[in-house]
């Protein structure tokens, strides 16, 4: 697991640096435990372009992954360490004793052949999943739910995150997520242990726009390159060095407002927020 420095044989080599998949164990994917992958392009249900700036892109099929972890006390093998285009974190292929596959986000130093558990009393290693009240205070943990038995973990799960629990109060747990943002969770929320494989993802330099591309991003054009009826910033003779207020086409703020819902059913979780 690293990052894999190109030599310049053409211009757009001599910056790129990429993920060596050095961990990968197999290219394919466990075929029953995928399904085709519909683009929309940034549209809405009404075919209406909500999100600017998608389109395109290579073909990908979607793995189902196991975010419940609801395979109470039966242990697991991990058979393979897998790419999947769908998020940043490496997945694994773990064949339960009953049989059953599926696929979990991978933690780091989880190798192939390594047993793997959700239940009450697991050991304290990466891949296995337990309570909060479970887990001692300063362990690394991801894939955390936010609601107990809501049924999938839904926070911290993109590649090289981790959460540490900070203090437990009752039926409360102090969480700091990887923002520095400080939240409690109930006791009874269920967690995986370890942090997210493939902490080198922040350092990969895609190294020309073809690349964006093949992930389904557009080029980006700025409103100062525009016309006057194309966006707010568009049209006039020179150029404008700022705007007092710079807006979106729409001439909603688009720097530094909150859009963040006032009365979020969720504020009263925040013990400290990201931003002081």
């Amino acid at each position: 697991m690293g990052i894999k420095q190109h030599k310049p044989y053409t211009p757009t080599r001599r910056f790129t640096k990429l993920s060596d998949f050095s961990e990968i164990t197999k290219d394919k994917p466990f075929k029953p435990l995928t399904v085709g992958k519909t683009r929309i392009c940034g549209r809405n249900n009404h075919g209406r372009i909500t999100v600017r700036r998608r389109g395109g892109g290579a073909k990908r099929l979607y793995r189902y992954i196991d975010f419940k972890r609801d395979k109470w006390n039966i242990p697991g093998v991990v058979e393979t360490i897998e790419y999947d285009p769908n998020r940043t974190a490496r997945i694994s292929l773990v064949k339960y004793a009953d049989g059953e596959r599926r696929y979990i986000i991978t933690p780091e130093n989880l190798n192939v052949g390594a047993a793997v558990m959700a239940g009450d009393e697991v050991e304290l290693k990466p891949g296995n999943c337990t309570y909060l009240k479970n887990i001692p205070e300063g362990t690394p943990i991801h894939n955390i739910e936010i609601i107990p038995g809501r049924g999938r973990g839904q926070m911290v799960r993109s590649a090289g995150a981790s959460a540490i629990i900070k203090s437990r109060e009752g039926n409360t747990a102090y969480i700091e997520l990887p923002s520095k943002e400080m939240r409690k969770f109930h006791t009874n929320c269920k967690a995986t242990i370890g942090i997210v494989s493939n902490s080198e993802h922040a350092n990969i330099t895609l190294g020309k726009a073809g690349r964006s591309r093949y992930l389904g991003r557009r080029p980006k054009v700025r409103g100062v390159a525009m016309n006057a009826h194309d966006h707010p910033h568009g049209g006039g003779r020179g150029k404008q060095k700022g705007y007092k207020m710079p807006v979106s086409p729409w001439g909603t703020p688009a720097k530094g407002k909150r859009t963040r819902d006032k009365n979020k059913y969720s504020d009263k979780w925040i013990v400290r927020r990201r931003k002081k």
